[in-house]
């Protein structure tokens, strides 16, 4: 009799509210398959994984990646689908997937705390704190930090990092990528502290990339760049994943697209030029973490 009057009211109650206790809340793939697009979130100067270019355009790797993975969810979904890019900041990338306004968000570097809120695919590369420095300049240790000036942007893993590193540094919180090298330029910072992908990438598209050195064989840590997709999405998960698995693997086989797609970005004419043997060797320990894709040749 109890048991059935509790029921009784889980049910009244769930009524009230408006819902059914059988509902669940409706996943990422559910969405594209209903309104036919797929948000997604990207920082828009993150030279050479996404940014703007002269011409206006959204660009790089990982905007690369995303129509990867807009093709692979066509395919599973049987109907085309539109990518809504929104733009987002290292700030508010988690607050926007965990509140469900963007559908995936690449470049985000792994943390333990991150992975309690969302769900991070397979690493797309490989990255870490370094500073921006202009040309010439004798800082990097964490010792020749103590006093400095170091701009950071607030709640990124740079942040973070700088801060253990040299606890006793001034720190300046900047905006953007643009207002850290400006800042540097004139001096009233000593350094600009920032993910070693963006800010070498960065570095190559200002007017006197010479003026300025980055610390990159120096990186105060290393952490994986990935994608992250809301929690309970694993069908979707399954679909990044094994896009970014099956560029990697066609990039070892040889295969045409994938070799421009990365070459595009980190080969000899690059924006980043990149050893082809750590690109090799970075995407075999990626890929032998999953089943081999057999690439048709």
């Amino acid at each position: 009799m109890i048991k059935k009057t509790v029921l009784t009211v889980l049910m009244s109650l769930g009524l009230t509210l408006g819902f059914s206790l059988t509902s669940h809340a409706e996943t990422v793939l559910e969405r594209a398959a209903r309104t036919g697009t797929l948000t997604v979130g990207t920082l828009t100067e993150a030279v050479p994984l996404s940014y703007v270019n002269d011409k206006g355009q959204l660009v790089g790797y990982s905007v690369d990646l995303v129509n990867l993975i807009k093709a692979r969810v066509e395919e599973q979904l049987g109907r085309s689908i539109q990518i809504d890019f929104v733009t987002i900041t290292p700030e508010n990338v988690m607050p926007k997937m965990q509140g469900e306004e963007i559908d995936l968000a690449c470049n985000v570097g792994f943390t333990w705390n991150r992975d309690l809120f969302v769900d991070f695919s397979v690493p797309l590369a490989r990255s870490g704190t370094t500073l921006l420095l202009k040309a010439g300049s004798s800082l990097g240790s964490p010792e020749s930090l103590q006093g400095k000036r170091i701009g950071v942007l607030p709640k990124t893993i740079a942040e973070q990092v700088i801060k253990l590193v040299q606890p006793n540094a001034t720190f300046v919180s900047i905006s953007t990528l643009e207002e850290g090298f400006k800042a540097v330029a004139s001096g009233s910072i000593d350094a600009l502290a920032s993910d070693m992908i963006a800010l070498e990438g960065y570095r190559q598209t200002v007017s006197q990339p010479n003026a300025f050195m980055t610390t990159v064989n120096q990186p105060y840590n290393r952490e994986g760049i990935a994608c992250i997709v809301p929690e309970n999405n694993s069908k979707f998960l399954d679909i990044v994943n094994y896009s970014i698995i099956r560029l990697m693997q066609g990039y070892l086989d040889g295969e045409a697209s994938s070799v421009e797609i990365v070459n595009r970005w980190f080969g000899p004419q690059g924006i980043i030029t990149v050893d082809p043997k750590l690109i090799q060797d970075y995407f075999t320990e990626v890929v032998n973490s999953r089943e081999q894709i057999r690439i048709s040749k």
